[in-house]
């Protein structure tokens, strides 16, 4: 019985591969199909849509800060060159300008920066209204911008600093004064008053040197000294022509100096939208 039934089990597998053998299909040829192309790189635009309209706003307001502004000297800055006692550091596209001059045996520097001018805060100065009092009898305040003034003794030889020595190869020149000020309404209000030893330190304007002068006693705070002496400090800097009239050009000329790299800006924004 068992060799029967492993004659019918050969007998059926035989038969199955015998069937399986018969049923297998000639292979067909491989065709490619067709597929989409990708490419990963970006399309290039010559430029943005809203360029055009960019572009023209800004040659709109080109125009108009041209035509609204004197393309010639402005008469207080004629005035103020023309006393020949203050020469004009004045780098296009830099924030701060620097005023040089000789008194003596000293080098004064002045240094401002219009930056002043777009950091006014108009309620950083309010004082409080006494009851019923209106905001319109108050005085207008005018924009406060600071300025560091640089009294150095020493001597030039050509663009060269030169400090005399006293024969022990130590520097005679007599060190120099920094004093920090704002200006307002025509008048210098000196903050602080730095002496510093080496006058190297006072004229120079590295990260390094700037660095060092922020480790040194700055001196006491002006408003705390004598009036007396605070008085003869004041005369102190008339005489060198740190005064009045200084203290109405600095405004004037951060005004001049704002509205020139405001016109050199849009020019060279509308430049950049146009390339």
């Amino acid at each position: 019985m068992f060799a029967a039934r492993r004659s019918l089990r050969t007998l059926a597998t035989t038969s199955a591969r015998l069937s399986t053998r018969h049923l297998v299909l000639p292979t067909l040829p491989r065709v490619a199909r067709p597929t989409r192309a990708f490419s990963a790189s970006p399309r290039a635009f010559k430029s943005g849509s809203s360029d055009v309209s960019l572009s023209q706003k800004l040659a709109e307001e080109l125009k108009y800060e041209k035509e609204a502004n004197e393309s010639d000297e402005p008469e207080f800055l004629h005035t103020f060159t023309s006393q020949g006692i203050w020469q004009i550091a004045d780098k296009p596209g830099d924030n701060e300008i620097v005023l040089t001059r000789q008194f003596g045996n000293e080098n004064i520097r002045v240094v401002f920066s219009v930056a002043d001018l777009q950091n006014q805060d108009p309620n950083e100065f309010d004082e409080e209204l006494e009851e019923g009092e209106k905001a319109e009898d108050e005085e207008p305040q005018s924009e406060i911008l600071r300025a560091v003034a640089t009294i150095t003794k020493a001597r030039y030889a050509g663009d060269s600093l030169v400090y005399t020595s006293d024969g022990r190869g130590q520097p005679s020149a007599g060190g120099a004064l920094e004093l920090d000020m704002t200006v307002q309404n025509g008048q210098f209000l000196v903050e602080n008053v730095t002496f510093y030893t080496d006058a190297k330190l006072g004229q120079d304007t590295s990260v390094a040197a700037d660095w060092q002068r922020r480790g040194l006693y700055i001196g006491p705070e002006f408003n705390t000294l004598d009036v007396s002496l605070q008085e003869q400090f004041e005369k102190f800097l008339e005489e060198r022509d740190i005064g009045e009239g200084l203290a109405f050009f600095i405004p004037d000329y951060a005004h001049y100096k704002e509205q020139k790299e405001y016109v050199q800006w849009l020019e060279n924004v509308k430049t950049f939208v146009d390339a």
